[in-house]
């Protein structure tokens, strides 16, 4: 139960985060969001700085765990186009629904991490399924350096997601097929 509990709890302190910012995120808020007696956050997480490491631990989780599947499901596209599309798809995701409340977490937890190095060593890209599917579209163009330019391709797309949820509006798939021609020239 305990583990259901913290992850309960982790999962509803994103959602506060995401809603209410990062000085909305108290023990007290998550508490109301998830339904449960005052005080049950602080049980499980004693300080401000526990509760915000395990909902920083818990976006991850999801995300890797997300793009994982993606990759895991995803075979190497055979174009740009296909990449585009693919990347295209991705953003609409973390822009809308739960993707965008996770992506707007992920942006505040990534401030603050400016501030708390703990949080930082928690937020360090990972490898994983989808991103080695972009690595090997670059590679099998011939590109000797198809690391480097998956981590600027993808650190573009980030910049995309992080400008629309501030900005508001969509990413076009000739806007993502941009960034792909690039990344390949």
């Amino acid at each position: 139960m305990s583990a259901t509990r913290r992850t309960l709890l982790a999962d509803t302190a994103i959602d506060v985060l995401a809603d209410h910012g990062m000085r909305g995120l108290t023990h007290r808020a998550v508490d109301r969001a998830a339904s449960l007696p005052p005080g049950t956050t602080s049980a499980y997480y004693r300080t401000r700085q526990a509760l915000l490491a395990a909902l920083v631990q818990r976006l991850v989780e999801r995300d890797q765990r997300e793009l994982r599947e993606e990759g895991e499901r995803t075979p190497v596209p055979a174009s740009a186009d296909e990449l585009a599309a693919g990347l295209a798809d991705f953003i609409a995701r973390r822009l809308t629904g739960g993707g965008r409340r996770r992506s707007l977490a992920r942006y505040a937890c990534a401030l603050e991490s400016v501030h708390h190095p703990e949080l930082r060593e928690i937020l360090v890209p990972r490898e994983n399924a989808a991103r080695g599917v972009v690595r090997e579209f670059l590679a099998a163009r011939g590109l000797s350096d198809a690391g480097e330019r998956t981590v600027t391709l993808l650190t573009c797309v980030d910049g995309l997601v992080f400008d629309r949820l501030v900005n508001g509006g969509a990413v076009s798939a000739e806007e993502v097929g941009q960034l792909v021609a690039a990344a390949m020239r």
